[in-house]
């Protein structure tokens, strides 16, 4: 299966879309403000005990405290408490290797005898703050690659149970058990598997450079303050995902690009030319069919095979999706084997859903009802193996007697939700706008306050694509007009993601030019 990879990266937040042979299945958003990614490292302080719930909330700057249980505390705690210490004493920087590792804590302990209100704390995001919960934290230092997990503080070597193999488990055991230093854990991912050793201690020194970076902050570090800050979505999406399938990887921002680059040369240097910059005058989710699929994918109804649709509902505490035939209709199949290949066709879509929207926690599945045992088992299956490929972890349980399918999915990021419906960018949801006929008029009082007034001469015009249609067509066309007479340097870009009578327009160096509605008509 061919696989693309496309990043969009705009001033105030990054896209990546992954393509399955044309077919969007992944899709991530981020703010290029947001700060409380997973991964990231933080010198927090003790706000609150709670003895009850066996866990504490911790200040690590957010408007929420974050929450940290004790069985996240993981084993090698007191090394890391221990080191601190030492740290915050001596106030200079110390070798872990040279460290005398403390004992590990107990499973089945009270976080009253660990922790203390004040106390500052070494912890790193293990769940985005999700609704109006703040972020969920571990004390267990983790630093991950393509091919294995760094764990200060611990001396162990564990290999992934997904290798199978007896004797390639040993060689690496014993490969990275040579070349880690000491008082350093490692978990080898299943990526590793028949990897050499130099490709292995390459990437190994990369993540204890991260440790090195993070332990040099702690002595001049004041709680609650970011130590260290994981890679950006973009090179973290690509270590889990990147594999000789991806064809492609399109960027249209020169710096991303480069640093993907370094990345992809980094675990895969035969494979670094797959990145690609794009230099297109059309915005690249348009480019390549991103921008009309996620319209199509992210409403409330998803068609999905001849006239069958999904109705996706979500709650604080769940989400519903109904499954209806629609207007189907194959008269040669009987009632039965047509309920069963609308639910095979619908798990199919199910799958691809919970991946692109990144839905987590409860998911309950209503299919068209089924008499058959067999067919039931059969959709069980089916939905097993769609979902297969799905990096997060789930669970599926087979239908109830009432139909019913609930499945549980790993929730670590905010669900994605994408806006499918438009407000009239003229008149702004109040029902009444300027006559359609007086559209060009607009427009062309905007170029006119930019190119005089302003003394804006070189900019681009986004708009949707049927506009721009109407302001390219004919010999001497509107946009050639208009170009003329102003005296200015003018592309126009269609842009499918901008409503029908909405525009925007960008200076030389592609920076949005604020034109606020009070002098549109000046």
């Amino acid at each position: 299966m061919a696989s693309e990879l496309v990043v969009d990266v705009q001033p105030r937040e990054i896209t990546l879309a992954v393509l399955d042979n044309k077919k969007l299945v992944e899709l991530q958003q981020e703010s290029q403000s947001e700060s409380y990614a997973v991964g990231n490292i933080y010198l927090g302080r003790v706000k609150k005990l709670m003895p009850a719930l066996n866990a504490a909330f911790v200040d690590v700057g957010h408007k929420k405290d974050a929450f940290l249980h004790y069985l996240d505390l993981g084993v090698e705690f007191n090394s890391v408490t221990g080191f601190l210490k030492a740290v915050e004493d001596k106030k200079k920087n110390l070798q872990v290797q040279k460290m005398k590792l403390q004992p590990e804590i107990e499973k089945d302990g009270s976080i009253s005898d660990k922790l203390k209100v004040g106390q500052e704390i070494l912890v790193q995001v293990a769940k985005e703050p999700i609704s109006t919960k703040g972020p969920r934290l571990t004390a267990e230092i983790s630093f991950a690659g393509r091919f294995m997990v760094l764990i200060p503080f611990i001396d162990r070597v564990s290999v992934s149970q997904k290798i199978k193999s007896r004797e390639e488990r040993a060689r690496l055991r014993q490969l990275v058990q040579s070349i880690k230093p000491k008082n350093f854990g490692v978990i080898i991912r299943t990526n590793a598997e028949e990897k050499r050793v130099a490709e292995l201690d390459a990437e190994l020194k990369v993540l204890l450079k991260r440790w090195e970076d993070t332990a040099e902050k702690l002595p001049k570090a004041k709680a609650p303050s970011l130590v260290f800050e994981e890679t950006g979505r973009t090179v973290g999406l690509l270590r889990d995902i990147f594999s000789p399938s991806f064809e492609q990887i399109h960027i249209n921002d020169p710096d991303v690009a480069k640093q993907i680059a370094e990345y992809v040369g980094l675990i895969a240097p035969d494979r670094k030319n797959v990145v690609k910059l794009y230099n297109g005058a059309s915005p690249i989710l348009d480019n390549f069919g991103i921008t009309k699929q996620v319209k199509s994918l992210f409403g409330k109804t998803v068609t999905f095979k001849n006239g069958a649709y999904l109705i996706i509902e979500h709650t604080e505490a769940l989400h519903v999706i109904d499954v209806n035939s629609g207007n189907r209709n194959k008269q040669s199949l009987g009632q039965e084997d047509s309920a069963f290949e609308v639910n095979v066709a619908a798990a199919e879509e199910i799958a691809r859903q919970l991946r692109l929207r990144d839905m987590g926690g409860i998911i309950v599945v209503d299919f068209i009802d089924m008499s058959s045992g067999d067919h039931r088992n059969k959709l069980f299956n089916k939905m097993n193996e769609f979902l297969a490929s799905d990096r997060a972890k789930h669970k599926i349980l087979p239908l109830s007697k009432f139909g019913l399918m609930q499945i549980t999915r790993q929730r670590v990021r905010p669900e994605m939700e994408v806006a499918t419906s438009e407000m009239c960018p003229t008149c702004f949801g109040k029902g009444k706008i300027k006559s359609s006929i007086l559209f060009t008029d607009t427009l062309e009082g905007k170029i006119d306050y930019l190119a005089n007034k302003l003394r804006v001469k070189k900019f681009s015009l986004h708009i949707h694509p049927y506009v721009a249609a109407y302001l390219q067509q004919g010999l001497f066309s509107l946009k050639y007009k208009w170009k003329k007479k102003y005296n200015i340097a003018m592309k126009v870009i269609p842009n499918q993601s901008l409503g029908f009578l909405q525009y925007v327009f960008y200076d030389k160096e592609n920076n949005e030019i604020d034109l606020k509605e009070e002098i549109e008509m000046k």
